[in-house]
């Protein structure tokens, strides 16, 4: 999905939000400050060269998902590609699976994410309104190869192909790419591991956009699958679901 088919769409979180894009451009500015040239130069070509062409298994952090057992999955070539998101690049990890990328706005257990940046994944760092403390923190620790995302249009050196949550942003990073499937793994959007009750509320109100952005993203010309612990392979469903 190209920005202006999704610019709409992102309109209505921000009204839901009151997120500033005066404060969105802040964050964004500091991203390309603080990432290497060579992390400026062609992110999408570069993603493109490793997910074209190629199942992605998207990996969700749904609470006892765990890491996707790719080994189920039908034999293809080229094989399968992982597209990790924030906290599920450490599950991934455990699993002895290092991901082609990872989707991160470097909220969750950052060092996981250095680490897999560091065994080869392309770490796609996203800048947003109140994440300026965590680039500054953790950008400069990536020493692999990195791209930057943010919420606005996209501009030389950042991207912007849809999504609101590391999960679903992955997702429409891999279909704009040109994979030959998206394939959601550990995507459960009425059940968080917050366990705090308001946490909790916050995450699902976040899951319900994630879903719905979701739908219109399983709307267009590359097949939305989801995964589902029992084996199954279904087309997402192109309204809300939870199951």
């Amino acid at each position: 999905m190209d920005y202006p088919s999704w610019a709409p769409f992102y309109q209505r979180i921000q009204a839901e939000y009151g997120f500033r894009m005066e404060a969105e451009e802040l964050a964004a500015d500091r991203l390309l400050a603080l990432l290497p040239p060579s992390a400026r130069e062609d992110p999408l070509g570069r993603i493109t060269a490793r997910l074209r062409g190629r199942d992605a298994v998207v990996v969700g952090l749904a609470p006892r998902a765990g890491a996707p057992p790719i080994w189920k999955l039908p034999a293809t070539a080229p094989g399968p590609a992982l597209v990790a998101a924030d906290g599920a690049v450490e599950r991934c990890l455990e699993a002895g699976l290092v991901p082609e990328v990872v989707v991160t706005d470097l909220d969750g257990p950052v060092p996981a994410e250095v680490t897999a940046n560091s065994r080869g994944a392309l770490a796609v760092l996203h800048a947003h309104g109140d994440n300026v403390d965590a680039l500054e923190r953790w950008v400069p620790e990536f020493d692999g190869e990195l791209a930057g995302s943010w919420a606005g249009p996209p501009e030389p050196g950042l991207i912007d192909v849809g999504g609101f949550t590391d999960g679903d942003r992955g997702a429409f990073l891999a279909a704009h790419v040109g994979a030959r499937r998206v394939l959601l793994w550990g995507f459960q959007f009425d059940q968080t591991e917050e366990l705090e009750p308001l946490a909790h509320l916050q995450k699902v109100r976040k899951l319900h956009w994630a879903s719905e952005a979701l739908a219109l993203l399983a709307r267009g010309p590359v097949p939305i699958l989801r995964w589902r612990p029992d084996g199954t392979i279904v087309p997402y469903e192109t309204g809300p679901s939870t199951q």
